[in-house]
């Protein structure tokens, strides 16, 4: 199992090939990529997997995965674990192109990765954003996350996944 299907999106397992193409911004001759992407989120976020992939091997399921529009194949942005899980808990990161934000698509992405964790046995998922990071605390909070804690630079939210059953 490689990729995630929803009802608008294609969640796509990348590998080492295309993080190094996703890092470096140069799309291959069968990459589709919204004019904005990836950003800089996308660069870091990819940059973080291959740092992990190079030093524990494969990650998949718990990698990360391009979003894709399923209507026109375009790339728009990023969701996945940042690491394997430790104790029945995974941490997730996710973020959208400027072009694609505000319809919905990062909350079908998340809940699709939810659905996707409580299949492998995962207990809860985290996730932290800024405070000023207003769009993102809606997501989290849309699809289930709760805030457990808030410091000087974070809210930390937890979605438990004992009760969830996948659709």
């Amino acid at each position: 199992m490689t990729d995630v299907h929803t009802s608008r999106l294609l969640l796509h397992a990348i590998d080492v090939n295309e993080a190094e193409r996703i890092l470096s911004a140069v799309a291959g001759p069968s990459d589709v990529w919204a004019h904005d992407f990836p950003f800089e989120g996308d660069r870091i976020a990819v940059g973080a997997f291959l740092g992990r992939t190079t030093e524990s091997g494969e990650q998949r399921p718990f990698g990360h995965y391009r979003i894709a529009d399923s209507s026109n194949g375009l790339a728009i942005g990023g969701i996945g674990f940042k690491s394997r899980p430790t104790n029945g808990y995974v941490e997730i990161g996710y973020g959208l192109v400027p072009s694609a934000r505000g319809h919905g698509y990062a909350a079908e992405a998340l809940t699709a990765l939810l659905d996707l964790a409580a299949t492998h046995g995962v207990l809860a998922v985290i996730a932290a954003t800024t405070p000023d990071n207003a769009a993102s605390q809606r997501v989290l909070e849309r699809v289930g996350f709760e805030v457990v804690r808030t410091d000087d630079r974070l809210r930390h939210y937890e979605a438990l996944l004992a009760q969830r059953s996948p659709e």
